[in-house]
């Protein structure tokens, strides 16, 4: 196996980005921690022999610099007010240009419109960055100047828009994209209850998300019909795949319900019923398209030629083992709460 020196630096470099930013004192620190990350993901995603990665690529460089133009912007704005970058302008328009540039870094709905078109065209592991580590920068920053208004409004819409725009899609990457969409919206929501419960939630969907990322990668999987008949001589492999999309839908006893639980839970100590059931709701109707595509890989089977069964199965003990702690970590959970 070739290792691709250029790609562990710039992954090196883009982990860097993203602890210089989480760890900076000023948001002139941080501002340039996020130009890091930005600078080293872009190289990742490219690739001479996908004219349509190039394009993603493209796209997210100006979706990102647009939104490191806008927090850079209030962060000069607020030097000229506070002479020192330590300290920000806190006032209802600084804190709505910087939530609206960090959402948009993150593709949170209304500003989600890059992100589907995006995940289209890239491989699977540039997708799983996309997903989880390019968040974490913005998602601290943001946990600094949580302007609640807004907030409110853009965790409805992210619920509401990642779960209704996944409803057609065909393309795996695409409904993972609105998948993460409408889980942004309850990261959002246990930000405004928690500092600790969105950090908790967060690791969750990362590790559910790495999961199902990993078989899709595995066995090259793009589109809802390859799974009816990449996987469909071996019932296991597919039995996990599809319990898992709906461990990352929430569905109990799976793992994916258990950060949900806990968010619902406080919600409910705080009275925030409206807001409880909105969320519930959106939260069936991605359920419902993860359930779809169950049903339907468990209905059809396809005719395979038994030469194509060769060793898709080998070397695959972290995929058995992650699969495991998905289907049944709510009841190992439970009992470690129970026995402690």
């Amino acid at each position: 196996m070739t290792i691709n020196f250029s790609k562990i630096i710039f992954l090196t470099s883009l982990i860097s980005g993203t602890l210089i930013s989480i760890s900076s004192t000023s948001w002139l620190g941080a501002w340039m921690g996020l130009e890091i990350n930005l600078l080293s993901f872009i190289p990742l995603m490219t690739n001479p022999n996908n004219l349509l990665s190039n394009e993603s690529a493209l796209k997210y460089f100006l979706t990102q610099a647009l939104a490191s133009s806008i927090l850079l912007f209030v962060i000069i704005l607020s030097f000229f007010s506070t002479s020192n970058t330590f300290l920000l302008d806190i006032n209802t328009m600084n804190q709505m240009l910087i939530n609206s540039s960090l959402l948009l870094k993150m593709g949170a709905a209304p500003f989600h419109f890059w992100f589907p078109s995006v995940m289209k065209s890239l491989n699977w592991f540039n997708c799983l960055i996309l997903m989880t580590w390019q968040k974490i920068a913005p998602l601290v920053l943001i946990s600094y100047c949580l302007e609640m208004t807004m907030i409110f409004w853009i965790i409805l819409l992210s619920l509401a828009i990642g779960s209704i725009g996944g409803l057609n899609q065909s393309n795996l990457r695409t409904l993972m994209a609105y998948s993460s969409i409408n889980h942004l919206g309850w990261i959002l929501s246990s930000m405004m209850i928690s500092e600790n419960l969105w950090m908790s939630y967060f690791l969750f969907y990362s590790s559910l998300s790495i999961t199902v990322i990993l078989m899709f990668k595995n066995f090259n999987i793009f589109h809802i019909n390859q799974i009816y008949s990449t996987i469909n001589f071996n019932p296991l492999i597919k039995f996990m795949l599809l319990t898992n999309l709906l461990s990352l839908g929430g569905l109990p006893p799976f793992l994916g319900f258990l950060p949900k639980l806990m968010v619902i839970q406080l919600m409910t100590e705080m009275n925030m019923y409206f807001f409880i059931f909105f969320m519930v709701i959106m939260t069936l109707i991605t359920l419902f398209f993860y359930i779809r595509i169950t049903y339907s890989a468990f209905m059809l089977m396809y005719p395979t030629i038994k030469w194509n069964k060769s060793n898709l199965f080998k070397n695959f003990y972290l995929t058995y083992l992650l699969n495991f702690i998905s289907i049944f970590g709510l009841m190992i959970f439970s009992l470690i709460y129970m026995t402690f």
